[in-house]
């Protein structure tokens, strides 16, 4: 018997596993397979990288970007690289996106200083970095969800604090204790997305921070090296689709329709990333040879690096790194630009050097 009730906080939501659903049905099973054989190619990628952090970086800044997006926090390309280069520089908007990358960053190094484990404080201290903030568990009744355009109520998450606790140390048990007849790690990702979300254990921050956890996850369980699998592109392009199935499985328990949903967002999410990361190494191979080529003797190698890992470059960028003093690398910068290396973009009084072939691969 459903006991949902839209109108009224949904403190039966169900633990999970979810009864009455068969996780193994050949629909399911197919997709799984194509999900699994797209992140494995992905992973195996990312292992034979020399130094995977750099492209790391630079996915999770645009993983950001698009987490955030899908809760509207919009920002451009140009502000959240200007923010990501000048601690006082961009948006409110551009420095929250900034905040969700150094969530999970945080969440990352948490879970593996505690053997693996994803403890609900890890997940309260990645929502207050993301909102600078030192706001915990909701514990105030009245949060309800409602459709944007009519108003209506749609769905009134668990109250309150003591309760969304419960299902949160619930949820815990469920990541971290493995048994027998466990489904796949994937289908159990797409389970434990759903839990976090319908629990909505915090005034702001839900969203971002369950697509945190998505990525936590398959690190924990072995299945990525490095966090580079982000869904949220794949969710903003199918923002609709994701809402009305999060609900269909609150209301009508039609966990099948969600299952394949998420692992088609890990399919094809794995596919592109893949495709990205062959394009920025073949780019970044091929600049290497440019830059050698135009700085000739002065070749630093690390500036190469610092052309990936900060795509807005600029002379006080290259002075602080310790790679050149002011006039070195103002020369640099004027070679590299004459060459068509970086573009320049004046802002203010400063002038950036932007990797725009960089940014090219990114947005496409």
């Amino acid at each position: 018997m459903n006991l949902f009730d839209r109108l009224s906080p949904y403190n039966t939501l169900p633990n999970l596993p979810p009864s009455r659903i068969d996780l193994a049905s050949p629909q399911i099973l197919r997709k799984l397979a194509s999900a699994s054989r797209q992140l494995g190619e992905l992973n195996g990628l990312c292992v034979s990288l020399p130094d995977p952090y750099l492209l790391v970086n630079t996915i999770v800044l645009q993983e950001s970007k698009d987490s955030s997006a899908i809760e509207n926090i919009v920002t451009t390309q140009d502000e959240l690289y200007l923010a990501a280069t000048e601690t006082d520089a961009g948006s409110p908007e551009a420095k929250e996106v900034l905040q969700y990358r150094e969530a999970l960053y945080t969440g990352l190094g948490k879970m593996r200083t505690e053997n693996g484990l994803i403890r609900t404080n890890t997940i309260i201290e990645m929502v207050q970095t993301i909102k600078q903030n030192r706001a915990g568990i909701r514990n105030i009744p009245g949060t309800v969800l409602k459709n944007a355009i009519t108003g209506e109520t749609i769905y009134t998450p668990p109250c309150c604090e003591d309760v969304i606790r419960e299902k949160l140390a619930a949820l815990e048990a469920y990541i971290h204790v493995d048994q027998p007849d466990d489904p796949d790690p994937l289908i159990k990702m797409c389970l434990i997305h759903y839990q976090f979300e319908a629990i909505h254990p915090f005034a702001d921050g839900n969203g971002r921070t369950g697509r945190m956890l998505n990525t936590l996850y398959l690190v924990q369980q072995g299945l990525l090296t490095e966090p580079v699998l982000f869904l949220s592109e794949y969710i903003l392009q199918h923002k609709k689709t994701y809402y009305s199935l999060l609900n269909a499985v609150t209301e009508e328990g039609q966990w099948q329709d969600w299952i394949l949903y998420m692992l088609t967002a890990i399919e094809e999410t794995s596919k592109r990333t893949a495709g990205m990361i062959r394009d920025i190494i073949a780019l970044k191979n091929h600049t290497e040879k440019e830059l050698q080529r135009v700085l000739g003797a002065s070749y630093d190698h690390e500036l190469l690096q610092l052309m990936f890992k900060q795509p807005y470059l600029k002379i006080e960028l290259i002075e602080k790194s310790g790679l050149a003093h002011r006039q070195t690398a103002s020369t640099w910068l004027k070679k590299m630009t004459a060459a068509g290396l970086v573009r320049p973009l004046k802002r203010g009084r400063t002038t950036y050097y932007i990797n725009h072939r960089l940014m090219e691969v990114l947005k496409d």
